[in-house]
């Protein structure tokens, strides 16, 4: 069944769902669904349920409330992505893929290697383009919460959210090159479930000396490390952290 997030909380006493804009449109447009159909829906409480379809309209979609459903699909922990700027539409695959593999938010980020440069306008399309991507991977993926993409940040503003985490990691290539692969290990062991973990990536120059140092000043939590003996692509980094932190907790 298709899945939909909706902006009102569902609870025992919610009876009854209507559904317009976009979700109207893919519904009745795209799916060509008639009444008696029923759908998958998540309300902003992250309660799931079944949405039998009583009546499609020009602009609404009416349902009622079938069944709730109990699922645990999200991760354990909270996991925030910092991610320099890469080139190309890098950032729309990272954002589909975290989404996939549990991620809460991410946080686009200028540095100094980054070659791609947003400016205002740029920043704020960009941003809803990649929310707009987050949820239809979250639908698809069948999770219970979408995540949140932020505006754009300088390592400044990181810096003064590195204390919004009980563990910062920062992916960086020095680290692999010295051959030192077991700090990543260290702190996947040092998790507690509800933790909150940032973790910072660079672009594809790779991250500044100067940005290293001055997370690794922001705190004793934050700690570079590598992510295996190899060197990641921009986009394959985040991937690869993630599905570490879920086979840390999940498995």
């Amino acid at each position: 069944m298709q899945r939909y997030f909706i902006d009102n909380p569902i609870t025992d006493e919610t009876t009854e769902v209507t559904l317009t804009g976009n979700d109207h449109h893919h519904i009745s447009r795209v799916m060509r669904m008639t009444p008696n159909q029923k759908i998958y829906i998540v309300g902003s409480n992250h309660q799931a349920a079944i949405l039998q379809i009583t009546a499609i309209s020009e602009e609404e979609v009416i349902g009622e409330i079938v069944d709730l459903v109990t699922t645990d699909v999200e991760l354990p922990v909270e996991v925030i992505l910092y991610i320099g700027l890469p080139k190309g539409d890098k950032l729309e695959l990272i954002a589909q893929k975290a989404t996939e593999l549990g991620v809460t938010a991410i946080v686009p980020v200028t540095t100094k290697h980054a070659i791609t440069k947003w400016d205002n306008k740029k920043a704020t399309k960009k941003i809803a383009r990649l929310q707009k991507i987050c949820q239809a991977a979250a639908e698809q993926s069948h999770r219970t919460v979408v995540p949140y993409v932020y505006g754009l940040h300088s390592l400044k503003d990181v810096v003064e959210r590195v204390d919004d985490h009980e563990h910062f990691v920062v992916a960086y290539e020095e680290t692999a090159k010295s051959g030192e692969h077991k700090l990543l290990k260290n702190m996947l062991m040092e998790i507690d479930m509800g933790d909150s973990i940032g973790a910072f990536f660079g672009p594809e120059g790779g991250i500044h000396p100067e940005e290293v140092n001055q997370l690794l000043n922001a705190g004793d939590h934050v700690k570079t490390c590598s992510l295996g003996p190899r060197i990641l692509r921009a986009e394959t980094a985040p991937l690869y952290l993630l599905s570490a932190i879920s086979y840390a907790t999940e498995l």
